[in-house]
Protein backbone atom coordinates (compact mmCIF):
# COMPACT_ATOMS: atom_id res chain seq x y z
CA UNK A 1 0.00 0.00 0.00
CA UNK A 2 1.17 3.49 -0.89
CA UNK A 3 1.72 5.95 1.86
CA UNK A 4 -0.73 8.25 0.32
CA UNK A 5 -3.36 5.62 1.28
CA UNK A 6 -2.66 5.94 4.48
CA UNK A 7 -3.91 8.66 7.16
CA UNK A 8 -2.05 12.46 7.31
CA UNK A 9 -1.45 11.35 10.96
CA UNK A 10 0.32 8.12 10.25
CA UNK A 11 2.75 10.45 7.19
CA UNK A 12 3.15 12.50 9.67
CA UNK A 13 4.60 9.72 12.39
CA UNK A 14 6.43 8.38 9.45
CA UNK A 15 8.50 11.43 8.87
CA UNK A 16 9.15 12.56 12.57
CA UNK A 17 10.59 9.18 13.23
CA UNK A 18 12.92 8.93 10.05
CA UNK A 19 10.86 6.46 8.37
CA UNK A 20 10.40 8.19 5.53
CA UNK A 21 11.54 11.52 4.46
CA UNK A 22 9.22 14.89 3.38
CA UNK A 23 10.36 14.98 0.79
CA UNK A 24 9.77 11.24 -0.82
CA UNK A 25 6.28 11.52 0.55
CA UNK A 26 6.05 14.44 -1.74
CA UNK A 27 7.45 13.12 -4.94
CA UNK A 28 5.24 10.00 -4.49
CA UNK A 29 2.06 12.70 -4.07
CA UNK A 30 3.15 14.63 -7.13
CA UNK A 31 3.54 11.18 -9.61
CA UNK A 32 -0.32 10.26 -8.04
CA UNK A 33 -1.21 13.10 -8.93
CA UNK A 34 0.84 13.36 -12.31
CA UNK A 35 -0.89 9.66 -13.13
CA UNK A 36 -4.34 9.93 -11.42
CA UNK A 37 -5.79 14.01 -11.94
CA UNK A 38 -5.65 13.49 -15.68
CA UNK A 39 -8.91 10.93 -15.28
CA UNK A 40 -10.37 13.41 -12.41
CA UNK A 41 -9.60 16.88 -12.97
CA UNK A 42 -9.40 17.37 -9.72
CA UNK A 43 -5.82 19.66 -9.77
CA UNK A 44 -6.15 22.96 -11.36
CA UNK A 45 -2.70 23.89 -10.21
CA UNK A 46 0.03 21.89 -9.05
CA UNK A 47 3.07 23.75 -7.19
CA UNK A 48 5.71 20.84 -7.47
CA UNK A 49 8.95 23.32 -6.85
CA UNK A 50 7.41 25.16 -3.98
CA UNK A 51 5.91 21.74 -2.68
CA UNK A 52 9.80 20.63 -2.87
CA UNK A 53 11.14 23.27 -1.16
CA UNK A 54 8.54 22.81 1.27
CA UNK A 55 9.41 19.56 2.22
CA UNK A 56 13.23 20.02 2.22
CA UNK A 57 12.50 23.00 4.96
CA UNK A 58 10.55 19.89 6.73
CA UNK A 59 13.45 17.38 6.33
CA UNK A 60 15.96 20.62 7.42
CA UNK A 61 13.94 20.85 10.48
CA UNK A 62 14.26 17.11 11.78
CA UNK A 63 18.02 16.65 10.79
CA UNK A 64 18.26 19.84 13.32
CA UNK A 65 16.33 18.17 16.39
CA UNK A 66 13.78 20.54 16.25
CA UNK A 67 10.25 19.69 15.93
CA UNK A 68 8.49 20.77 12.42
CA UNK A 69 5.17 20.45 13.47
CA UNK A 70 1.86 17.86 14.31
CA UNK A 71 1.59 17.37 10.10
CA UNK A 72 5.04 17.04 8.98
CA UNK A 73 5.52 16.37 5.48
CA UNK A 74 1.38 15.60 5.09
CA UNK A 75 0.68 16.70 1.54
CA UNK A 76 -2.48 18.96 1.36
CA UNK A 77 -4.13 21.08 -1.49
CA UNK A 78 -6.71 23.54 -1.34
CA UNK A 79 -9.50 24.69 -3.39
CA UNK A 80 -8.51 27.45 -5.77
CA UNK A 81 -10.57 30.45 -4.18
CA UNK A 82 -7.99 30.14 -1.42
CA UNK A 83 -5.02 32.68 -1.83
CA UNK A 84 -1.71 30.73 -2.92
CA UNK A 85 1.14 32.60 -3.54
CA UNK A 86 2.32 33.49 -6.84
CA UNK A 87 -1.29 32.76 -8.59
CA UNK A 88 -4.33 34.20 -9.62
CA UNK A 89 -7.29 33.24 -6.88
CA UNK A 90 -9.16 31.87 -9.55
CA UNK A 91 -12.14 31.05 -7.31
CA UNK A 92 -13.30 28.43 -10.66
CA UNK A 93 -13.61 31.64 -12.82
CA UNK A 94 -12.58 32.63 -16.48
CA UNK A 95 -12.79 35.99 -14.94
CA UNK A 96 -10.38 36.11 -12.43
CA UNK A 97 -7.59 34.41 -14.27
CA UNK A 98 -7.03 38.38 -15.37
CA UNK A 99 -6.08 39.10 -11.69
CA UNK A 100 -2.68 39.70 -10.63
CA UNK A 101 -1.28 36.96 -8.64
CA UNK A 102 -2.05 36.66 -5.08
CA UNK A 103 1.05 38.55 -3.25
CA UNK A 104 0.72 35.83 0.26
CA UNK A 105 -0.99 32.71 1.01
CA UNK A 106 -4.16 32.60 2.97
CA UNK A 107 -4.10 32.53 6.73
CA UNK A 108 -5.23 28.92 7.11
CA UNK A 109 -2.74 27.94 4.71
CA UNK A 110 0.05 29.51 6.27
CA UNK A 111 -1.22 27.70 8.89
CA UNK A 112 -0.79 24.19 7.84
CA UNK A 113 2.52 25.22 6.67
CA UNK A 114 3.42 26.17 10.29
CA UNK A 115 2.30 22.67 11.45
CA UNK A 116 4.41 21.20 8.50
CA UNK A 117 1.89 19.85 5.99
CA UNK A 118 3.14 20.28 2.31
CA UNK A 119 1.05 22.44 -0.21
CA UNK A 120 0.43 21.14 -3.83
CA UNK A 121 -1.41 22.80 -5.54
CA UNK A 122 -5.15 24.49 -6.21
CA UNK A 123 -8.18 22.30 -6.90
CA UNK A 124 -11.16 22.61 -9.35
CA UNK A 125 -14.16 24.16 -8.41
CA UNK A 126 -17.92 25.03 -9.11
CA UNK A 127 -17.52 29.08 -10.61
CA UNK A 128 -17.52 31.29 -7.67
CA UNK A 129 -18.83 28.36 -5.68
CA UNK A 130 -22.34 28.96 -6.53
CA UNK A 131 -22.76 25.42 -7.78
CA UNK A 132 -23.30 21.55 -6.24
CA UNK A 133 -22.32 19.69 -8.57
CA UNK A 134 -18.56 20.04 -9.34
CA UNK A 135 -19.01 20.42 -13.03
CA UNK A 136 -16.82 23.60 -13.82
CA UNK A 137 -17.77 25.61 -17.76
CA UNK A 138 -13.86 26.69 -17.80
CA UNK A 139 -11.75 24.09 -16.61
CA UNK A 140 -14.21 21.09 -17.30
CA UNK A 141 -15.99 18.84 -14.47
CA UNK A 142 -14.02 17.29 -11.39
CA UNK A 143 -14.67 13.32 -12.20
CA UNK A 144 -16.04 11.39 -9.05
CA UNK A 145 -12.83 8.31 -8.40
CA UNK A 146 -15.63 5.80 -7.31
CA UNK A 147 -17.29 6.49 -11.02
CA UNK A 148 -15.33 8.76 -13.02
CA UNK A 149 -19.04 9.13 -15.06
CA UNK A 150 -20.26 10.52 -11.95
CA UNK A 151 -20.20 14.07 -10.37
CA UNK A 152 -18.14 14.81 -6.90
CA UNK A 153 -20.45 17.39 -5.59
CA UNK A 154 -19.56 21.45 -5.24
CA UNK A 155 -18.69 23.89 -4.83
CA UNK A 156 -15.54 22.45 -3.24
CA UNK A 157 -15.60 19.22 -6.36
CA UNK A 158 -11.78 19.21 -6.50
CA UNK A 159 -10.99 18.79 -2.97
CA UNK A 160 -13.31 16.24 -2.79
CA UNK A 161 -11.96 14.34 -5.42
CA UNK A 162 -8.32 14.68 -4.32
CA UNK A 163 -8.87 13.23 -0.98
CA UNK A 164 -11.14 10.50 -2.30
CA UNK A 165 -8.47 9.49 -4.69
CA UNK A 166 -5.75 9.21 -2.13
CA UNK A 167 -3.70 12.32 -4.40
CA UNK A 168 -3.46 14.23 -1.21
CA UNK A 169 -5.11 13.01 2.37
CA UNK A 170 -5.85 16.85 3.57
CA UNK A 171 -7.32 19.15 1.38
CA UNK A 172 -9.32 22.64 2.41
CA UNK A 173 -12.27 23.53 0.88
CA UNK A 174 -15.23 26.26 1.88
CA UNK A 175 -19.32 25.71 2.50
CA UNK A 176 -21.55 28.09 2.19
CA UNK A 177 -24.85 26.40 1.48
CA UNK A 178 -23.34 23.09 1.39
CA UNK A 179 -20.41 23.15 -0.37
CA UNK A 180 -17.66 20.77 1.83
CA UNK A 181 -20.60 18.78 2.88
CA UNK A 182 -21.87 17.66 -0.40
CA UNK A 183 -18.22 16.52 -2.06
CA UNK A 184 -17.87 14.83 1.56
CA UNK A 185 -20.83 12.54 0.52
CA UNK A 186 -21.02 12.03 -2.97
CA UNK A 187 -17.03 11.13 -3.14
CA UNK A 188 -17.29 9.12 0.58
CA UNK A 189 -15.00 11.14 2.82
CA UNK A 190 -15.03 13.03 6.18
CA UNK A 191 -15.42 16.49 6.22
CA UNK A 192 -16.04 19.80 8.51
CA UNK A 193 -17.96 22.95 8.23
CA UNK A 194 -16.80 24.73 11.09
CA UNK A 195 -19.50 27.43 13.15
CA UNK A 196 -19.14 30.19 11.53
CA UNK A 197 -16.61 32.68 12.32
CA UNK A 198 -14.60 30.07 13.82
CA UNK A 199 -11.94 29.47 11.21
CA UNK A 200 -10.56 32.99 9.26
CA UNK A 201 -12.20 33.52 5.74
CA UNK A 202 -9.09 35.93 5.17
CA UNK A 203 -7.34 34.87 1.70
CA UNK A 204 -10.16 33.50 0.22
CA UNK A 205 -12.46 34.70 -2.62
CA UNK A 206 -16.19 35.58 -1.00
CA UNK A 207 -19.28 34.32 -2.19
CA UNK A 208 -22.00 35.31 0.50
CA UNK A 209 -20.36 37.02 3.40
CA UNK A 210 -22.84 35.92 6.05
CA UNK A 211 -22.83 32.30 5.05
CA UNK A 212 -19.46 31.45 3.83
CA UNK A 213 -17.31 28.60 5.74
CA UNK A 214 -13.98 27.61 5.49
CA UNK A 215 -12.90 23.71 6.11
CA UNK A 216 -11.04 20.50 5.99
CA UNK A 217 -11.33 16.99 4.33
CA UNK A 218 -9.94 14.16 5.34
CA UNK A 219 -10.27 9.88 4.86
CA UNK A 220 -10.35 10.00 9.12
CA UNK A 221 -11.61 11.61 11.32
CA UNK A 222 -8.37 11.96 13.63
CA UNK A 223 -6.78 13.82 10.61
CA UNK A 224 -9.41 15.94 9.97
CA UNK A 225 -9.91 17.45 14.13
CA UNK A 226 -5.60 17.58 13.76
CA UNK A 227 -5.95 19.84 10.29
CA UNK A 228 -8.89 21.47 12.25
CA UNK A 229 -6.88 22.41 15.50
CA UNK A 230 -3.87 23.80 13.55
CA UNK A 231 -6.38 26.03 11.85
CA UNK A 232 -8.43 27.72 14.88
CA UNK A 233 -7.44 31.55 15.61
CA UNK A 234 -8.94 34.81 15.13
CA UNK A 235 -7.72 36.94 12.23
CA UNK A 236 -8.23 40.47 12.37
CA UNK A 237 -8.95 40.40 8.16
CA UNK A 238 -12.41 38.67 9.21
CA UNK A 239 -14.84 40.38 11.16
CA UNK A 240 -17.02 37.51 11.01
CA UNK A 241 -13.68 35.52 12.75
CA UNK A 242 -13.14 38.59 15.62
CA UNK A 243 -16.54 39.14 16.44
CA UNK A 244 -16.74 36.52 18.61
CA UNK A 245 -13.83 36.46 20.83
CA UNK A 246 -14.04 32.76 20.75
CA UNK A 247 -10.95 30.87 21.71
CA UNK A 248 -9.06 28.12 20.36
CA UNK A 249 -9.96 24.72 21.52
CA UNK A 250 -8.30 21.50 21.28
CA UNK A 251 -10.04 18.26 20.11
CA UNK A 252 -10.45 15.70 22.49
CA UNK A 253 -11.40 12.43 19.89
CA UNK A 254 -11.00 10.64 23.56
CA UNK A 255 -13.81 11.49 25.29
CA UNK A 256 -16.21 9.38 22.83
CA UNK A 257 -19.99 9.79 23.06
CA UNK A 258 -20.97 9.21 26.80
CA UNK A 259 -23.42 11.20 28.21
CA UNK A 260 -24.35 12.58 24.67
CA UNK A 261 -27.48 13.37 24.34
CA UNK A 262 -28.00 11.97 19.86
CA UNK A 263 -31.28 12.25 18.08
CA UNK A 264 -32.20 12.17 14.59
CA UNK A 265 -34.01 14.97 12.35
CA UNK A 266 -37.42 13.94 11.75
CA UNK A 267 -39.95 15.52 9.49
CA UNK A 268 -38.08 17.83 6.97
CA UNK A 269 -35.39 15.53 7.30
CA UNK A 270 -36.89 12.38 6.70
CA UNK A 271 -39.13 13.86 3.25
CA UNK A 272 -37.48 14.42 -0.41
CA UNK A 273 -34.78 11.65 -0.39
CA UNK A 274 -33.92 8.48 -1.76
CA UNK A 275 -34.62 5.39 0.46
CA UNK A 276 -30.46 5.34 0.67
CA UNK A 277 -30.58 8.88 2.22
CA UNK A 278 -32.25 7.60 5.00
CA UNK A 279 -30.70 4.27 6.22
CA UNK A 280 -27.46 5.67 5.87
CA UNK A 281 -28.49 8.23 9.37
CA UNK A 282 -31.02 5.15 10.68
CA UNK A 283 -27.83 2.77 10.58
CA UNK A 284 -25.44 5.80 12.55
CA UNK A 285 -28.45 5.80 15.13
CA UNK A 286 -28.62 2.55 15.43
CA UNK A 287 -24.31 1.96 15.94
CA UNK A 288 -24.64 4.99 18.33
CA UNK A 289 -27.75 3.50 20.33
CA UNK A 290 -30.38 6.36 19.47
CA UNK A 291 -33.62 6.02 19.14
CA UNK A 292 -34.74 9.82 20.17
CA UNK A 293 -36.21 12.13 17.09
CA UNK A 294 -36.25 15.73 17.05
CA UNK A 295 -37.90 18.48 14.79
CA UNK A 296 -35.81 21.13 13.50
CA UNK A 297 -39.31 23.80 13.50
CA UNK A 298 -39.27 25.50 9.66
CA UNK A 299 -36.38 23.97 8.30
CA UNK A 300 -38.25 24.54 4.67
CA UNK A 301 -38.43 27.86 5.60
CA UNK A 302 -35.01 28.56 6.62
CA UNK A 303 -34.05 26.59 3.01
CA UNK A 304 -35.78 29.36 1.08
CA UNK A 305 -34.63 32.39 3.16
CA UNK A 306 -31.36 30.87 2.53
CA UNK A 307 -32.15 30.81 -1.62
CA UNK A 308 -33.16 34.72 -1.07
CA UNK A 309 -29.51 36.06 1.35
CA UNK A 310 -27.17 34.07 -1.19
CA UNK A 311 -29.07 35.36 -4.50
CA UNK A 312 -28.98 39.10 -3.11
CA UNK A 313 -25.64 38.67 -1.96
CA UNK A 314 -23.89 37.35 -4.45
CA UNK A 315 -25.74 39.01 -6.86
CA UNK A 316 -24.10 42.52 -5.09
CA UNK A 317 -20.70 41.53 -5.26
CA UNK A 318 -21.16 40.33 -8.81
CA UNK A 319 -23.27 42.65 -10.51
CA UNK A 320 -20.71 45.00 -12.12
CA UNK A 321 -18.68 42.12 -13.62
CA UNK A 322 -21.36 40.73 -15.07
CA UNK A 323 -22.62 43.83 -17.01
CA UNK A 324 -19.28 44.62 -18.03
CA UNK A 325 -18.36 40.51 -18.87
CA UNK A 326 -21.69 38.59 -18.76
CA UNK A 327 -20.36 36.30 -21.47
CA UNK A 328 -17.37 35.19 -19.45
CA UNK A 329 -19.80 33.46 -16.92
CA UNK A 330 -21.05 29.94 -16.86
CA UNK A 331 -24.60 30.69 -17.86
CA UNK A 332 -26.26 29.08 -14.83
CA UNK A 333 -24.20 30.78 -12.23
CA UNK A 334 -24.91 33.99 -14.25
CA UNK A 335 -28.33 33.87 -14.71
CA UNK A 336 -28.79 33.20 -10.85
CA UNK A 337 -26.81 36.17 -9.99
CA UNK A 338 -29.12 37.95 -12.52
CA UNK A 339 -32.22 36.71 -10.23
CA UNK A 340 -30.77 37.34 -7.15
CA UNK A 341 -30.13 41.32 -8.36
CA UNK A 342 -33.84 41.57 -8.95
CA UNK A 343 -35.37 39.95 -5.88
CA UNK A 344 -36.70 42.85 -3.81
CA UNK A 345 -35.07 44.30 -0.95
CA UNK A 346 -38.04 43.44 1.39
CA UNK A 347 -37.63 39.99 0.84
CA UNK A 348 -34.31 39.87 1.95
CA UNK A 349 -34.82 42.18 5.38
CA UNK A 350 -37.81 39.25 5.70
CA UNK A 351 -35.08 36.23 5.16
CA UNK A 352 -32.43 38.12 7.50
CA UNK A 353 -34.98 38.69 10.54
CA UNK A 354 -36.71 34.80 9.60
CA UNK A 355 -32.82 33.89 9.97
CA UNK A 356 -32.74 35.51 13.42
CA UNK A 357 -36.05 33.51 14.52
CA UNK A 358 -34.64 30.11 13.14
CA UNK A 359 -31.28 30.74 15.23
CA UNK A 360 -33.21 30.95 18.51
CA UNK A 361 -35.47 28.23 17.89
CA UNK A 362 -32.31 25.84 16.91
CA UNK A 363 -30.86 27.20 20.74
CA UNK A 364 -33.62 26.02 22.28
CA UNK A 365 -33.45 22.47 20.27
CA UNK A 366 -30.00 22.20 21.52
CA UNK A 367 -30.94 22.95 25.26
CA UNK A 368 -32.52 19.09 24.90
CA UNK A 369 -29.73 17.79 22.73
CA UNK A 370 -26.27 17.72 22.20
CA UNK A 371 -25.82 16.29 18.83
CA UNK A 372 -28.33 16.08 15.94
CA UNK A 373 -27.90 13.14 12.44
CA UNK A 374 -28.95 14.39 9.31
CA UNK A 375 -28.89 12.63 5.86
CA UNK A 376 -26.29 15.20 3.70
CA UNK A 377 -27.70 14.25 0.49
CA UNK A 378 -30.95 13.35 -0.53
CA UNK A 379 -29.00 11.09 -3.48
CA UNK A 380 -25.81 9.60 -4.33
CA UNK A 381 -23.51 10.95 -7.00
CA UNK A 382 -25.77 11.40 -10.09
CA UNK A 383 -23.98 11.26 -13.23
CA UNK A 384 -22.43 14.08 -15.17
CA UNK A 385 -24.73 16.37 -17.09
CA UNK A 386 -27.54 14.99 -15.22
CA UNK A 387 -29.94 18.40 -15.10
CA UNK A 388 -32.94 16.81 -13.12
CA UNK A 389 -33.40 14.16 -10.73
CA UNK A 390 -36.95 12.58 -9.43
CA UNK A 391 -37.88 12.61 -5.95
CA UNK A 392 -41.20 11.08 -4.14
CA UNK A 393 -42.51 10.52 -7.71
CA UNK A 394 -41.31 14.52 -8.76
CA UNK A 395 -39.19 15.46 -11.35
CA UNK A 396 -37.09 18.22 -10.12
CA UNK A 397 -34.15 20.33 -11.42
CA UNK A 398 -30.96 18.76 -9.53
CA UNK A 399 -28.38 21.93 -9.19
CA UNK A 400 -30.49 23.39 -7.04
CA UNK A 401 -31.95 20.64 -4.31
CA UNK A 402 -28.78 18.91 -3.57
CA UNK A 403 -28.44 21.23 -1.39
CA UNK A 404 -31.79 20.30 0.63
CA UNK A 405 -30.64 19.29 3.68
CA UNK A 406 -27.33 21.06 4.34
CA UNK A 407 -28.99 24.52 3.02
CA UNK A 408 -30.79 24.78 6.73
CA UNK A 409 -28.04 23.83 8.64
CA UNK A 410 -25.47 26.48 7.19
CA UNK A 411 -28.35 29.12 7.11
CA UNK A 412 -27.31 29.96 10.81
CA UNK A 413 -23.66 28.53 10.99
CA UNK A 414 -23.94 25.31 13.03
CA UNK A 415 -21.02 23.55 12.85
CA UNK A 416 -21.21 20.07 10.83
CA UNK A 417 -19.31 16.62 10.54
CA UNK A 418 -19.63 14.90 7.22
CA UNK A 419 -19.69 11.58 7.82
CA UNK A 420 -19.27 8.31 5.11
CA UNK A 421 -20.99 5.65 4.64
CA UNK A 422 -20.28 2.99 1.80
CA UNK A 423 -21.69 -0.14 0.89
CA UNK A 424 -25.53 0.93 0.94
CA UNK A 425 -25.22 0.76 -2.43
CA UNK A 426 -22.68 1.39 -5.44
CA UNK A 427 -22.08 5.01 -4.88
CA UNK A 428 -20.75 6.19 -0.97
CA UNK A 429 -23.39 9.11 0.79
CA UNK A 430 -23.23 10.76 3.86
CA UNK A 431 -24.16 12.14 6.88
CA UNK A 432 -24.34 15.17 8.86
CA UNK A 433 -23.32 15.59 12.60
CA UNK A 434 -24.77 18.70 13.76
CA UNK A 435 -23.85 20.24 16.92
CA UNK A 436 -24.46 23.62 18.66
CA UNK A 437 -22.53 26.23 18.27
CA UNK A 438 -18.40 26.93 19.12
CA UNK A 439 -18.84 22.52 19.43
CA UNK A 440 -17.60 21.26 16.54
CA UNK A 441 -15.70 18.66 19.30
CA UNK A 442 -19.01 16.90 19.62
CA UNK A 443 -19.40 16.81 15.95
CA UNK A 444 -16.28 15.20 15.75
CA UNK A 445 -16.42 13.11 18.75
CA UNK A 446 -19.79 11.04 17.27
CA UNK A 447 -18.04 11.21 13.84
CA UNK A 448 -14.56 9.39 15.68
CA UNK A 449 -17.16 6.61 17.22
CA UNK A 450 -18.94 5.80 14.04
CA UNK A 451 -15.76 5.40 12.15
CA UNK A 452 -14.09 3.43 15.42
CA UNK A 453 -17.27 1.39 14.89
CA UNK A 454 -16.91 0.23 11.43
CA UNK A 455 -19.83 2.42 9.91
CA UNK A 456 -18.52 5.60 8.99
CA UNK A 457 -15.57 4.44 6.21
CA UNK A 458 -13.39 6.71 3.75
CA UNK A 459 -11.11 4.33 1.71
CA UNK A 460 -9.38 5.53 -1.35
CA UNK A 461 -11.83 4.80 -4.40
CA UNK A 462 -10.41 2.10 -6.47
CA UNK A 463 -7.15 0.97 -3.68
Amino acid sequence: MSILEGTAAGIAAAVRAGDVTAAAVTEAALLRIERTNPHLNAFTDVTAERARTEAAAVDATIAAGRDPGPLAGVPFAVKNLFDIAGLPTRAGSKINRDRPPAAADGPLIRRLNGAGAVLLGGLNMGEYAYDFTGENAHDGPARNPHDPTRMTGGSSGGSGGAVAAGMVPLALGSDTNGSIRVPSSFCGIFGLKPTYGRLPRTGSFPFVDSFDHLGPFARSVADLAAAYDAMQGPDAGDAACTAWGVEPVATDLAKGTDGLRIAVAGGYFRRGGEAQAYEAVDRCAAALGVSREVEIPEAARARAAAFVISNVEGAALHLDTVRSRADDYDPEVRDRLISGAMIPGTWYVKAQRFRRWFHARMLEVFRDVDVILAPATPVTAPKLGQKTMVLDGVEMLLRPNIGIYTQPISFIGLPVAAVPLHGLGAMPIGVQVIAPPWREDLALRVAHTLEAAGVATAPVAGA
